[in-house]
């Protein structure tokens, strides 16, 4: 079967959705919606579809698109969301999922209700090196887990935010270096990490002006099986430098940049481990994104995490990253956020 797919949002996010979906056999970009800013006219030709000029219900409504993907400003996301489980459109939404989590679990009870699929973006979890990361957390190889670390040191200049009108506001980006750049290691840490309890956290915008959030964030967190971990995020760190995510414990310790790894090392050594150090261990030569949300950018993981979304949708499943995945990173990062607001109080997640 092939799923027809309509894009929700022509800018950077949504071009990137659209080309992920160019390049899945089983797929096909049926239309690209605007939400009113008129880029779609351009942007629709360079997809090789049409634009939609129509409004977003009525583009949702269509009866040639099976599933909607989001790629709008994040604080919005809901709207699309909630319209697709209502016209019965399955539903993949750039991360994000949303910033408050009575929308996420709005969006989730509507869809479960619709018999729909409701998926997230967090396409680093599908690079070879983090399903090998994975592979050995999931093995035990790391012994007793002591601590985790996830820091994202980037920068962004102040054009950045000015441009667009929605980046660096509460309403529509949610929070900055955490919510918007740093999801995605937050992500990445809790995955592997599991369950975060406690977070402790101070916020400051240090280095840019007319902005509502935070552009530097650390925070200290205590998770469910014990274990003690932080996290840095910022975009006020120039030039910007690689994203790194580390796990450590009482038999083994690796380290993760960008897409490759910078430490991998096991008590109990076996001849893979050589290989992989082999084939993946590197200093990164350029960090993806860290100063430029466009450059260095590698659409495989789009694709990956789109993919699997329509292996679920064969398999009648649910995704792996569904709605519920999709908000555990937003439920820390909104914890470090009341945090800050209580000078670095711990709070408790539930």
């Amino acid at each position: 079967m092939v799923y027809r797919f309509g894009v929700i949002g022509a800018g950077m996010i949504g071009y990137w959705h659209a080309e992920a979906i160019r390049r899945l056999p089983d797929a096909e970009l049926a239309g690209i919606c605007d939400h009113g800013s008129g880029r779609a006219e351009r942007f629709g030709p360079r997809c090789g579809c049409g634009a939609g000029h129509c409004g977003l219900e009525d583009f949702i409504a269509r009866e040639d698109i099976d599933v909607i993907t989001v790629a709008t400003p994040s604080g919005v996301h809901a709207e699309a969301a909630l319209l697709a489980a209502r016209h019965g459109k399955h539903c993949v939404v750039e991360k994000p999922i949303e910033i408050e989590l009575a929308r996420i679990d709005a969006m989730i009870e509507a869809h479960e209700k619709a018999g729909t699929l409701l998926g997230g973006i967090f396409n680093l979890r599908f690079s070879p090196a983090a399903r090998l990361f994975k592979r050995a957390m999931d093995e035990g190889r790391f012994g007793r887990i002591t601590f985790g670390m996830a820091h994202g040191p980037w920068w962004r200049d102040q054009a950045y935010y000015d441009e667009g009108g929605w980046k660096g506001t509460q309403a529509l980006d949610g929070g900055g270096a955490l919510m918007n750049q740093g999801i995605h290691t937050v992500d990445l840490l809790q995955w592997l990490m599991g369950p975060v309890r406690e977070v402790s956290a101070r916020t400051a915008a240090l280095a840019h002006q007319r902005i509502e959030v935070e552009d530097t964030a650390s925070a200290a967190l205590v998770f469910e099986n014990g274990a003690l971990g932080t996290i840095a995020c910022t975009t006020s760190m120039w030039p910007g430098h690689f994203r790194t995510v580390e796990v450590g414990g009482e038999d083994g310790s690796v380290a993760m940049g960008d897409d490759a790894f910078i430490f991998w090392r096991f008590r109990d050594e076996s001849e893979a481990d050589e290989d992989i150090r082999r084939r993946y261990l590197r200093f990164p030569a350029a960090a993806v994104g860290a100063a430029d949300p466009s450059a260095g950018f590698n659409v495989d993981g789009h694709r990956e995490n789109l993919a699997e979304f329509l292996t679920a949708l064969q398999q009648g499943r649910k995704p792996l990253v569904d709605g519920i995945e999709a908000r555990k990173a937003v439920q820390i990062v909104l914890a470090a956020y009341e945090s800050a607001r209580r000078g670095g109080a711990p709070v408790r997640l539930s």
